[in-house]
């Protein structure tokens, strides 16, 4: 499978400066114009009630997909819970070690610590769409799992199976990526950091494509407006969804010496 790009959120462009100042506004950007909203406000907030009930679900290690800047992270560990959140922005882990987690730089189809040991996975916040191919991204999943491991992931408010391009960009008006200072007519900018493959999933395509895939649903749920949905991946009749995982302090550190040197490894911090 080949590596998705990592740069439309990693670079220094209007995902980063958000993450700085901790507001939007910021959206994603279709080909059409069409704008999706992004909670930079509450993604760097402190874990709310409807993310600390969706915590309480989780089995054995946490590997949170797409962390951003970290109130997840934060929020399990301070339940003295091993969990290590990835993502490909720079800013998304400074701001996620300065809250006290632990986390990488590196995107989920890139090598990861503890492969097929982690019981459960994280794809809230919308990232169920990483990468644009919600089945490729099931498939990787399921490979960081533990078998029988848990997945929950956070899906559209609305029933919607769509795979497009997008981009991000902010609501000033003016490009801060490296694009220029380019707009698209609606006051924001139209080069954001780069156009990258986005997939958005209500429930019943998740658990479509789930289900193709061999993934087991185990639960479903709304909360306010938000919407979430539990998955189990496949476990061999000799294996227990309720094991222990392996050691828990080699889930993260079993890589870091062996990592590429493009990563910026923040877990000893």
């Amino acid at each position: 499978m080949s590596t998705p790009p990592v740069t439309p959120w990693g670079g220094a462009g209007p995902y980063a400066a958000a993450l700085r100042t901790g507001r939007g506004p910021l959206f994603l950007r279709r080909s059409d114009g069409w704008l999706l909203p992004l909670e930079v406000e509450r993604w760097c907030a402190r874990a709310d009630p409807v993310d600390r009930a969706v915590l309480d679900r989780c089995e054995g290690a946490v590997l949170d997909v797409g962390c951003g800047p970290g109130r997840l992270v934060a929020e399990l560990a301070a339940r003295g819970r091993t969990v290590l959140g990835i993502d490909v922005s720079e800013a998304a882990v400074d701001h996620t070690v300065r809250l006290g987690g632990q986390a990488l730089r590196r995107s989920v189809f890139e090598p990861l610590p503890g492969e097929g040991r982690w019981g459960t996975v994280l794809l809230m916040d919308g990232n169920v769409g990483i990468g644009g191919d919600p089945r490729a991204l099931l498939d990787r999943v399921a490979r960081l799992l533990r078998p029988g491991g848990l997945l929950i992931a956070e899906t559209a408010a609305v029933d919607v199976d769509e795979r497009s391009e997008v981009r991000v960009v902010d609501g000033t008006g003016m490009e801060t990526g490296a694009i220029g200072p380019e707009t698209d007519g609606h006051g924001v900018g139209a080069g954001g950091d780069g156009a990258f493959p986005w997939a958005r999933l209500g429930t019943p395509a998740l658990l479509r494509y789930a289900g193709r895939a061999g993934w087991r649903p185990v639960g479903q749920w709304t909360t306010g407006r938000r919407r979430f949905a539990a998955l189990r991946s496949r476990s061999p009749r000799s294996a227990s969804s309720s094991a222990e995982p392996a050691n828990s302090t080699a889930l993260i550190s079993s890589q870091r010496a062996r990592k590429p040197s493009a990563d910026r490894p923040v877990a000893d911090r």
